[in-house]
């Protein structure tokens, strides 16, 4: 009597833990979504294209990294800060606590 109840209980688990994955799957971050929008235009772009083997991977290296860069020119203001104050350091040649120094009392200016 008690088998069939377990059975039963142990195939209910089962399906719910499948189903909770699924959703768990379904839902992507944008920039999953992004991603996946490159890989699926590189393809078809090299579909078009008719390139097979090496050709293709070479492609698609190249094509997913041109697509990532242009995301990457739209810098913050903090970041772009921070790229000025690193490269005056640079060029003071600061070393240590001296361009610890330096880079935070850069960073804390008003832009």
């Amino acid at each position: 009597m008690r088998l069939p109840i377990l059975l039963s209980l142990l195939a209910t688990l089962c399906i719910s833990g499948n189903v909770m994955a699924a959703d768990a799957m379904k839902a992507s971050s944008p920039a999953q979504a992004a991603q996946r929008q490159k890989m699926t235009d590189c393809n078809q772009q090299a579909t078009t294209q008719s390139l097979k083997g090496d050709e293709r991977k070479t492609f698609m290296s190249h094509c997913l990294k041109a697509e990532s860069k242009t995301g990457d020119k739209a810098m913050t203001p903090q970041q772009n800060k921070m790229k000025t104050c690193n490269a005056d350091a640079a060029k003071k040649e600061l070393k240590g606590d001296a361009r610890k120094t330096y880079m935070s009392t850069c960073l804390k200016k008003a832009a």
